[in-house]
């Protein structure tokens, strides 16, 4: 049995549900990341690597995407 992600959306993310879960435990077993909608819980979930999922935070939080 493949046990089920715990997933968990930022603490940041009071804005009406506008935003994306990640469960990152899952990295510890298995290497990646699965990232959702969180309007859409039952649908496609994205995987990434950890490794990448830690460049799109490191990323998310120094601005490094503002243009």
């Amino acid at each position: 049995m493949t046990e089920q992600p715990t997933w968990r959306s930022s603490s940041y993310s009071d804005n009406g549900g506008q935003c994306v879960e990640v469960a990152p435990s899952r990295a510890a077993t298995t290497g990646n990341v699965p990232v959702r909608d969180s309007k859409n819980p039952t649908g496609p979930v994205l995987t990434v690597t950890a490794a990448a999922f830690t460049h799109i935070v490191n990323g998310l939080t120094s601005d490094a995407f503002d243009r």
